[in-house]
């Protein structure tokens, strides 16, 4: 898992390098001209977001949770769920303003309409592939690719204006940690264990 942490980090690096020194926690947040043009348009980070969703239900519901893919699809159920509601918790809780609302970084606790902080677009997309990184990165390396999916959402969401850049690398930050937890740290799935035993044997085993 330290090596899940470097590489992550070392993904924040290079995405954010050579970024002026402005403001924020990090002194990194400035202001940039907002673009929706080409693959940054809002309806492809939307359309990804819907998509993750989709995929991880469909997957887990399908599978259920007595195979290694469909536990790690429950897995990622409870990372994205519980990821999400720390997410929005700690938009209330800062009250930061968004780059669409001020020019400031430095803007914080002003109130329930403002919840920059942290992106909860980018905690989904952590908290959706660092469950399967952690899982089948010793067997394959080639899953640690799925790093690509925060690391758009984050791009996307700073040039579109939706976020500073301290804001896309909490909510990485954020998701990767749930991710890391449930898939690491707790063994049994917390959806699967409450639901009735059909979700954990799936879809699948009805047809």
């Amino acid at each position: 898992m330290g090596r899940l942490l470097r590489c992550t980090a070392f993904g924040h690096a290079l995405i954010f390098a050579g970024v002026a020194w402005a403001g924020g926690p990090l002194g990194i947040d400035h202001p940039i001209t907002p673009t929706e043009s080409g693959i940054w348009a809002r309806h492809y980070t939307l359309t990804l977001e819907y998509s993750v969703i989709a995929v991880d239900l469909g997957g887990a519901l399908w599978l259920g949770g007595e195979t290694e893919l469909g536990k790690t699809f429950w897995q990622t159920t409870d990372s994205m769920a519980f990821g999400q509601l720390a997410a929005q918790a700690a938009k209330y809780a800062f009250g930061r303003k968004r780059p669409s609302q001020t020019s400031d970084p430095n803007l914080w606790f002003k109130g329930l309409q403002a919840q920059s902080f942290p992106s909860g677009e980018v905690t989904l997309q952590a908290s959706f592939v660092t469950p399967f990184i952690a899982t089948y990165a010793g067997r394959d390396p080639w899953i640690w690719a799925l790093e690509i999916l925060p690391a758009y959402d984050a791009v996307a969401r700073v040039k579109e204006g939706g976020h500073w850049q301290t804001d896309v690398l909490a909510g990485w930050a954020l998701g990767s940690g749930f991710g890391y937890y449930f898939s690491v740290k707790k063994e049994n799935p917390f959806f699967l264990s409450v639901l009735p035993h059909g979700f954990a044997v799936g879809l699948r085993a009805r047809f």
